[in-house]
């Protein structure tokens, strides 16, 4: 079987400035954790893993509760920080961090060394939880980060692509991507 890793990108969460860790999901975005919940259910999960963020924990936190499970929370699945990027556009910032991995702005994080740490506790899950089936509540940038480690095809559009929430079951053997399956997409 491999080990299966359920990638959860977060659902809506209203923009609050300041407030990055802590804000929660908008009404739609509640709903669409339910949504999770019911695809999550079907299969057979053994275990969860959240950025500290909230509103990756919330879009995960019922499926978590229909297990009977803890969401275990690991610091270094946080969202990349993408710093001061005026005059650009979020969009041109983004664009510029995938472009160039070691590039960063001021008071934010290159790709390279958020794609490490995150990378460096994803391996420890795998080795973990060998052969188990392991739910990841994550955000765009730095799943796309995560998976990009393990095939260099999810880069800029891939990130683009992705909705909130939005579910790509990968299973691997080894440390190797042997299929991929976008489980749902707002």
């Amino acid at each position: 079987m491999g080990t299966i890793i359920y990638f959860v990108r977060h659902a809506d969460s209203p923009y609050i400035e300041g407030q990055e860790r802590a804000r929660g999901l908008s009404e739609a975005g509640a709903k669409d954790a339910l949504k999770v919940r019911d695809i999550l259910a079907l299969e057979g999960i053994n275990v969860f893993y959240s950025s500290p963020y909230e509103r990756a924990i919330r879009t995960i936190l019922p499926a978590a509760d229909h297990y009977g499970m803890d969401v275990l929370v690991e610091e270094d699945l946080r969202e990349r920080m993408i710093g001061d990027f005026n005059p650009l556009s979020f969009w041109e910032a983004k664009q510029q961090v995938y472009n160039d991995f070691s590039f960063f702005f001021p008071q934010g994080e290159s790709s390279l060394n958020a794609q490490e740490r995150a990378v460096t506790v994803l391996l420890e899950i795998i080795n973990k939880h060998n052969n188990q089936r392991v739910v990841v509540g994550t955000h765009g940038d730095i799943m796309t980060l995560m998976l990009n480690a393990l095939n260099k095809r999810f880069d800029f559009g891939f990130w683009q692509s992705t909705s909130m929430p939005d579910i790509y079951k990968v299973q691997l053997i080894g440390q190797e991507i042997s299929e991929i399956k976008r489980l749902y997409e707002r």
